[in-house]
């Protein structure tokens, strides 16, 4: 399953060098392409990135009633990402997430790249392809819950006031679903 997941990161983020090599996150004092997957990131990477795309995986299962000795498995994903704007008023939040969704769109097309084993340099090709379903964009929130954050009424009724809480909470976010398939690497008796 390894090889599924980094085949799918590495092809967004590649796609994303490409499409906007400006959209870059700064992780451990090396600048990246910003997509990152949360379960890779160090344990003291404490906050989100704004602007930054940001897989988790989720639940994994076989699909039934393929034939042949490698099954074929779907993953569950969840790619969230937000943003402040660009300007202190923060007056152009929505266009940024417009923007953000619309690269997303870009870099997750065509559905599909080649299953690769990164674990050796330089990566092998392992023979077969990992493809996905088409996003699912949820509703964007203009104050609310990422990662743990209050909405403006539990932040009013919390007292948070200091200009780095509030700015937290004014941001504008997003979380994108969509299931990745992918033949296993384990071979069935």
């Amino acid at each position: 399953m390894q090889f599924a997941k980094d085949s799918f990161f590495l092809a967004l983020q590649s796609r994303l060098a490409a499409l906007n090599p400006a959209r870059t996150v700064t992780v451990n004092g090396t600048t990246v392409p910003a997509v990152l997957v949360v379960e890779n990131l160090p344990p003291s990477w404490a906050e989100p990135q704004p602007n930054t795309f940001y897989i988790e995986w989720g639940a994994a299962s076989v699909l039934e009633g393929h034939p042949g000795n490698r099954p074929l498995m779907s993953l569950d994903a969840v790619i969230s990402y937000y943003t402040l704007g660009t300007v202190a008023s923060m007056v152009d939040r929505g266009r940024v997430l417009g923007q953000l969704d619309a690269e997303l769109l870009s870099v997750s097309q065509p559905l599909n790249t080649e299953k690769r084993d990164y674990s050796q340099s330089p990566s092998a090709d392992l023979g077969t392809s990992v493809f996905w379903s088409q996003l699912s964009f949820l509703e964007g929130k203009g104050t609310g819950r990422f990662w743990g954050r209050v909405s403006f009424p539990e932040r009013a009724k919390s007292g948070v006031t200091t200009e780095a809480e509030m700015q937290q909470d004014d941001r504008v976010e997003r979380k994108v679903e969509m299931t990745i398939y992918f033949f296993s690497e384990v071979t069935l008796p």
